[in-house]
């Protein structure tokens, strides 16, 4: 409860304020992963949920300012935040969700970072007063290959929304952020990507249709959420990026708004369906490298 009751604060905030951007989408799913299903591999440095977060929103931020296309904002972006991450050998997905939205919905106000570093402050002394993390498992680090084939498909995608004229549907935060977890995983499963999908493609359209019935942004997430929630529990499944859509159908410009589920499924079906496949050729040339090498 104190999760949801953050991001209502949130929310809430940019209501009395008059200021979306202090909306911050994967603050809902951080919440969700650091403070609800104390996500292991996320709590075990709590530091790194306030400076990786905070240092793709200014890498966003700063991108967003630069007179080039947006799809190039995009790739220039995710390049930039995998870099960083890497330094800070962290592998805090939803990084590269608060680093994409100001791109996004081109962001220029300063109140933006300011949210991102109160918000993730907050969240980093939350997991700090839990004490959780001192009994965590770490998280393994990100391997050359993973960001090989990271920006390798994220190059494909947005290559291929821009060539058809959809640019908008160059960067999806939540499927990113999921895109980016399943690969580092050893394995992955056609049943899993399913329930994935759902999940995804669900809170989107979830998030659309409360807000084209409720204009409020406060009343909105506290329907939305609770919904996600049980949409979750449904598939029996712990996705703290899917808390996320809710909040970005709030904020985002209105041409992006519409397509939103349709978006997610495209993005997700491409992105899970690629990784499903990877994982089961990449065995079958392990175990043939290993054949010859006897």
């Amino acid at each position: 409860m104190i999760g949801f009751a953050l991001i209502i604060f949130m929310v809430s905030c940019a209501t009395l304020l008059h200021d979306f951007e202090i909306i911050l989408p994967e603050i809902g799913a951080l919440t969700a992963g650091t403070w609800i299903y104390q996500n292991e591999g996320w709590i075990k440095q709590p530091v790194k949920i306030f400076l990786a977060p905070s240092g793709t929103a200014i890498i966003g931020f700063l991108i967003n300012q630069l007179n080039i296309t947006y799809a190039l904002k995009v790739i220039l972006g995710l390049l930039l935040m995998l870099i960083l991450l890497r330094l800070l050998n962290s592998n805090l997905a939803p990084s590269f969700a608060t680093g994409l939205l100001p791109i996004i919905i081109n962001a220029t106000h300063w109140s933006f970072i300011g949210a991102i570093l109160i918000f993730t402050a907050i969240l980093m002394a939350g997991v700090f007063l839990q004490k959780e993390y001192k009994t965590a498992q770490p998280a393994p680090n990100i391997k050359i290959q993973h960001m090989i084939v990271f920006t390798i498909l994220a190059a494909i995608w947005v290559g291929a929304v821009w060539f058809f004229g959809f640019s908008q549907m160059a960067a999806i935060p939540p499927v990113m952020v999921v895109f980016f977890e399943v690969l580092q995983k050893p394995n992955y499963s056609w049943r899993m990507a399913s329930k994935h999908f759902i999940a995804l493609v669900g809170a989107a359209t979830i998030g659309v249709l409360v807000h084209l019935f409720f204009a409020s942004w406060l009343i909105s997430t506290i329907i939305a959420l609770p919904l996600v929630f049980l949409l979750l529990q449904l598939l029996r499944i712990k996705l703290p990026a899917a808390y996320a859509f809710p909040l970005l159908a709030l904020v985002l410009p209105t041409n992006m708004f519409h397509m939103l589920p349709i978006t997610a499924i495209l993005a997700t079906t491409f992105f899970l369906g690629s990784l499903v496949v990877l994982k089961k050729i990449v065995p079958i040339f392990q175990s043939t490298r290993e054949v010859n090498n006897d």
